[in-house]
Formats: C-alpha cells, structure tokens, sequence
C-alpha cells in the first residue's frame, strides 16, 4: 500500500472516531496549494539543463506551513501529497504552530557538482520566493539536502525580502541554525521510547534493541540508547548488516562508520543477512530508514515487544493488524520521529527573537514537549479506545479540525 492509500486511511479512520462531518473531513484533506516550476540551469560545461521543481502546502489552520525539501531523481507526487499530509499532522501531534508542506526538485544530486547544485537551489528560490515565508511556509532539509541548501535558500530569499533567518530551519549553526538540531530526531526517538516504555514498567536499560537504518537517525538514537543503558544488538545500513548478542560497541562502531563510510567491515559484530535485521530476537525494534518495510510478509516472523517507527510510514496497514494481535505496541512515526519537527521550531523561534538558546535547553525543552505529546496521545487512546496510532492521528486531527473552524473556515 502507498503512503497516500495508507496515510488518507489513517485519517478517515481518525476522522470517523472524532464524529467530524462530511465537508469539514473533505476540506482538511484537500491540500492548500500545490506549486509546480520549471528550473533551468546552466551546467558547468555550458549546456543547459531542466529540473522540475515543486511544493505541496496542505494546511495552514494552526500556523505556517512546514516540511523538507528533497532532491531525488524519483519523487513520486503521491508520496509528497502524503508526506506534506502528515507533516500536517504530525505537527499538530508536538503541539507545535505549523501545519504541513513538503516539496523538492526532481534530480539526482549525486551527479551534479556543488556550484550546480548551488545555481538550482537558487532558481527554485526565485520560482517560489513569493510563495514561502517566515510565516508562510517555512522548509528544511530532507533526502539529498542538508544545511548548506537551506543557507542557499535563505541567502537567495533575503534578496527579495531583506535578511531573513527564520524562513528555512536546519541551517549552519554560523547562519542562526540551532544547537542540538543534527541529534534532534534520534534524541526523540530515545525520550519517545523511554515514555512508552515507563508506562509498561520499564527502562530503556537493560532491553535489547535492534536498529533498521544508520543514518542520521538512526545513529543518534544508537548512540543515545547505548549512553542510556540500552543494548543495541543489531544495526543495519546500505553496506550490509551486523548482530551481536552481547551488545554492539556503539561508539566503536560510530568511528567505523566515519572511516569507511558504512557498518560493513566492522570487527565487532558478526556479518548478518540484510533482510533478517528485522525478525531478530530483540525488545524493542527501531525501524529508521525506509518506508514500508514491515509488512505482511515478515509481520509475523517479528519477535519485537515494541516497534519505534522512528522512519516515515515504516510499517503498512495489514502489518499493523498482525502485529497488534500478537500484541506488539507500535508507536507511530507522527510521534515516535516528531523529534526533528520539534527543534525546527525551536530554531524558528531563537530566528525571530534573535536570541539563541544553549544545546541544555534545546534538549531540556525537547524532552518536555515530547513527554507532554505522549500523554496527550495516551488520553486520547482512553477516549476512543484506540492503538497508539489512532490516538496520535484523532489528536492531531482534532487540533487541525478545531483550529479549521475556529477560524471559520468549514465549508
């Protein structure tokens, strides 16, 4: 099932528990405004070159809209209407004054140099410059981009609008970006793990956990994990995959990682198949890179208690059912990888105050907003007697829903 499918699934369920009528249902679904440019560069050997830009802004009721910017040879538009869908959501769920966008250009940025990749960030930017804003609709990095593309961004949108820091967040810490905001997903996903599992009457010390994905994400939540007592006893990446019984040696593996740009060749595990990663005896699994990758398939061979989905859509909907009948405790990625949304946000704030917070209260702050979503998620799962998923998707409906006809806006 594709992202769309399983996300306008997820909502229609939400929508049906909340009691919302037919036309409110429809006009939260529909996306805002979606923008389509074409980019033409000049190549560094003086041939001229086409991209395809877009944006998909799909709700502006509770705040600017926010989401990342992607540079991937295939963006399927189905996948960003259902990724700007759940930013929408998502942001509602950390409580935090955003509704939700998504966008990119269609190319790959393996095969273009930096001063190409420089002039196509910079023609996006003039095709949509009017149409994104420090209060409009605010980007940040996402597949193929990072914070030297959002510094691209801002310097090339300030043209247009004077000095505007706060019109994309994930920017170089030189260019008002925020501390703590590269472990700010993977630090979610630890203070998200440690609330689900204090509410089972555990701590993340002592379990076992396996982690599906070595990028950014997952490499802070496995260093984080281990740093809190957890044993991470099984990691993968593009380059293969490892297990240890005993506990994998997080920060050796971290320098391994840095040197050969990959888990592959690591001394201290053993070299396991890929594709077993996620049916390994563990406690609590980590799904952190793709989308889709449990499915009915492999549901019933996992041995988890709890599954994180600290990726974007990591489990499919038929899985979801197998799984909660054999009672595995899912926590959804509209929660579980808010984590990052969350310290934008804090960026955005210290841009428009123009003061800057220490990493302490980056994270100090994290951890409150992420405790006080999780049990804003649980009282919503008493009220309608719902999974985790449905509580986090009525609770973020509702507070777009709410916030929809407050200001008049219901068809």
């Amino acid at each position: 099932m594709n992202a769309l499918v399983a996300t306008n699934r997820n909502f229609r369920l939400a929508s049906r528990l909340l009691g919302l009528d037919s036309k409110l249902e429809k006009s939260l679904l529909i996306p805002f405004r979606e923008i389509k440019v074409e980019c033409t560069i000049p190549k560094d050997d003086g041939t001229l070159a086409s991209y395809v830009g877009f944006r998909v802004q799909h709700d502006n009721a509770r705040g600017p809209m926010k989401g990342g910017i992607r540079y991937h040879p295939e963006v399927d538009p189905d996948e960003v209407n259902a990724l700007a869908q759940l930013m929408t959501w998502k942001t509602a769920v950390a409580n935090i004054p955003y509704g939700g966008a998504k966008g990119g250009i269609g190319c790959d940025p393996a095969r273009l140099s930096i001063s190409e990749l420089e002039r196509l960030t910079r023609v996006f930017t003039q095709k949509i410059h009017d149409l994104i804003g420090v209060h409009t609709d605010v980007p940040a990095p996402d597949m193929g981009t990072g914070p030297q593309t959002m510094a691209w961004i801002l310097d090339e949108y300030s043209k247009f609008h004077g000095y505007s820091p706060a019109v994309v967040t994930g920017k170089p810490i030189d260019l008002g970006g925020s501390l703590g905001r590269d472990a700010a997903t993977g630090r979610g996903v630890l203070f998200a793990t440690e609330a689900l599992l204090n509410e089972h009457g555990k701590s993340i010390s002592g379990q076992r956990f396996v982690i599906q994905g070595f990028g950014n994400v997952g490499s802070w939540a496995a260093q984080l994990i281990s740093e809190s007592g957890g044993k991470v006893v099984a990691v993968s990446d593009i380059t293969g995959a490892i297990k240890n019984c005993k506990g994998i040696d997080i920060p050796a593996l971290l320098n391994h990682v840095r040197e050969q740009k990959g888990i592959k060749g690591f001394h201290g595990a053993e070299l396991i198949d890929s594709n077993s990663i996620l049916v390994e005896d563990c406690d609590v699994l980590v799904p952190a890179a793709l989308g889709g990758v449990i499915n009915r398939e492999n549901a019933n061979e996992i041995k988890a208690k709890f599954i994180i989905e600290a990726a974007n859509h990591p489990t499919d909907p038929e899985a979801d059912e197998i799984l909660s009948k054999k009672g595995v405790t899912i926590l959804p990625d509209i929660y579980a990888n808010s984590g990052g949304v969350t310290v934008s946000y804090f960026e955005w704030v210290q841009n428009i105050q123009g003061f800057m917070w220490d990493e302490e209260k980056v994270n100090k702050e994290l951890k409150t907003y992420m405790t006080k979503g999780f049990q804003a998620m649980k009282g919503m799962c008493k009220t309608h007697e719902c999974d985790l998923r449905m509580g986090a998707f009525t609770l973020g409906v509702n507070r777009v829903a709410r916030a929809t006809v407050l200001r008049g806006w219901e068809a």
